[in-house]
């Protein structure tokens, strides 16, 4: 049974590059929720649609909608993962801690991803996604002009990439997701990385971090 592990942070701190790092140096399963609900709104699924309207705006769609996306992957994969941007409100925390309660399991560690404001804004304006695999970064790591370096799919801006979007996000974030980050320092779970830093030395501390967390931890 491998850790539980969620990574939080402000939009652009980086959780997806070092979440997929992190689930692949540990042979864990990773979700993105935020790759998970843009692919629904791409594939016009029911869920899709109603999210749609809300991420275009930078909202946060409802702890219902998100936790009957969420379920089902969990329930195909319990022996541990890393989860990008899950749980972003109390709602959804306390819908985490009562399934894996009932399985009993429970959060082995919160890792936040403190970035000041002003890289988060420069990181914005550079990020990419390829629509193919998901895979994100900066237009700086895209290969033969363009092209997604891990599947070589075309690469390019997020819809939701905008600076209002992202503006709106960062609010939604301190409103709705800074209380899930106290709530889990408030019992133990949360520890703090600083990535800021260059990609490669946070991947450094944040597997440092997770080798030196005892699995049978404090509940969240």
């Amino acid at each position: 049974m491998g850790p539980h592990l969620i990574l939080l942070g402000p939009p652009a701190s980086g959780k997806g590059t070092q979440g997929r790092r992190l689930a692949s140096s540990l042979n864990l399963p990773y979700l993105s929720t935020g790759a998970l609900l843009r692919e629904a709104v791409e594939n016009g699924t029911p869920a899709g649609q109603v999210a749609e309207p809300i991420l275009e705006r930078g909202g946060y769609v409802s702890d219902a909608l998100m936790g009957s996306i969420i379920e089902p992957w969990l329930e195909n994969h319990r022996d541990g993962w890393v989860l990008d941007g899950f749980p972003r409100t109390i709602g959804q925390a306390e819908f985490l801690n009562q399934w894996l309660a009932q399985h009993g399991e429970q959060v082995d560690a919160a890792i936040s991803l403190e970035v000041p404001k002003k890289d988060l804004v420069a990181r914005i304006e550079g990020r990419v996604e390829c629509p193919d695999c998901r895979w994100s970064g900066q237009k700086a790591d895209l290969v033969d002009h363009g092209h997604c370096p891990k599947c070589g799919g075309k690469a390019g801006p997020r819809r939701d990439d905008s600076l209002e979007n992202f503006l709106s996000r960062l609010n939604e974030f301190t409103l709705h997701t800074l209380p899930v980050i106290e709530r889990y320092a408030s019992v133990g779970s949360l520890i703090s990385c600083d990535a800021s830093a260059p990609m490669d030395k946070v991947t450094d501390e944040l597997l440092k971090i997770v080798r030196g967390i005892p699995l049978d931890g404090q509940k969240a």
